[in-house]
């Protein structure tokens, strides 16, 4: 059997295509038999159709695009402390597309602030973290207990879990106008300090830890060390809720005339309120703050971002991550970095947790459970 091809031509100026095939139906067999027939389409296919199926068929393949490109890209979320904001979207914004590079995969990076025991409670309450980056280890001991960490956290990443420290030291008003040098002058009538509730934060706790340790190591005795603090702490008008929330009242709304607070605050303070805003006064002695990290596994589990997770903190210790951490006067555990940046980082003398307290453990059953030291010497007011 003899076949015929022909093609169908698309008219722009009327919208259809043709009805019958020009050029087909007129040209004769070579035979000079009859020429073979051509069906004539039913009715003309419009413009407008041709049009719509179109947009149907690219917006079908732009939701498959869409919905496999959301399901390449997982999220992380960062659970962190108050005044560690600025840090992590530097973190982040360095190890998205090293992440990316490394692994071939899209990352995205959410972050949740606040005082890190409030933290802790959101996390254990339901808050899908997938990562918690805390400034004390009694909140992820408080997680572990919970059973929404591992038990030997700590033991998961180097220097139990702790990629970096800070201190505390003082922010004073710029030119510090009540002459403010140590410990010894928070306690004079007149001076209105402002602190982190210790209930709530860690930065509360390491501030509360640092007067009582700077008795101790005069050698003053526990009793001592507590009439000092309770001092210190009846100068004290208002409980901050967090790192950010003291800076705050401190700076916006003029409250007091000291912030206790990490040492890290200063870049941020430089960074939000502009320069010359404060001065920065190191007491003789102060406290060792370590900012222990740890992963979610109840969350890694359900959303399937334990890799991530684990690359995200392992970024920390990486030579990158403690130039950043040095960037934001957040103490890296790096010497080779710590050195590089010396002149960020006052050689003061440190005490650690351990040395006078046993541990971070045994300090909040002792100083800031219901009922403990904290409770006998502060009154709400």
């Amino acid at each position: 059997m003899q076949t015929t091809t022909c093609s169908l031509e698309f008219d722009p100026l009327a919208g259809t295509i043709p009805s019958t095939l020009p050029g087909v139906l007129s040209r004769p067999r070579l035979d000079g038999a009859a020429s073979l027939p051509v069906t004539t389409l039913a009715r003309p296919i419009s413009l407008e159709n041709t049009m719509k199926n179109a947009l149907k068929l690219f917006i079908v393949s732009a939701a498959l695009a869409s919905s496999g490109l959301a399901a390449a890209q997982q999220t992380l979320l960062n659970t962190s402390y108050d005044v560690a904001r600025e840090f992590y979207k530097d973190i982040n914004a360095a190890f998205i597309p090293a992440y990316k590079r490394a692994t071939g995969k899209d990352l995205k990076i959410d972050q949740a602030h606040a005082g890190s025991s409030a933290q802790a409670r959101a996390v254990a309450d339901g808050l899908d973290a997938d990562v918690v980056t805390f400034n004390t280890s009694t909140d992820i001991e408080f997680l572990a207990d919970k059973g929404v960490v591992a038990k030997d956290w700590a033991k998961r990443f180097p220097n139990n879990a702790a990629p970096t420290t800070s201190t505390m030291l003082f922010l004073t008003r710029n030119g510090n106008p009540k002459g403010i040098k140590d410990w010894d002058d928070l306690v004079k009538p007149g001076v209105q300090v402002v602190v982190v509730n210790p209930k709530t934060g860690g930065n509360g706790r390491y501030a509360y830890l640092a007067a009582w340790g700077y008795i101790k190591k005069k050698g003053g005795s526990d009793a001592q060390a507590a009439e000092f603090v309770g001092r210190l702490y009846k100068n004290v008008p208002v409980l901050a809720r967090g790192g950010r929330d003291a800076t705050t009242a401190f700076l916006q709304r003029n409250i007091g005339d000291v912030l206790i607070t990490f040492e890290s605050e200063v870049v941020s303070v430089d960074q939000e309120f502009g320069a010359n805003k404060v001065d920065v006064v190191y007491p003789s002695i102060s406290i060792v703050s370590e900012n222990p990290v740890a992963i979610v596994e109840r969350t890694v589990a359900k959303k399937g971002t334990a890799e991530a997770a684990k690359a995200y903190l392992d970024f920390l210790y990486s030579d990158a991550g403690q130039e950043i951490a040095a960037k934001h006067y957040i103490r890296p555990r790096n010497p080779a970095v710590l050195k590089k940046y010396a002149s960020a980082f006052k050689p003061i003398p440190l005490f650690t947790v351990q040395e006078l307290f046993g541990s971070l453990a045994e300090a909040q059953k002792v100083h800031f459970n219901d009922g403990g030291q904290f409770d006998k010497i502060y009154t709400v007011k």
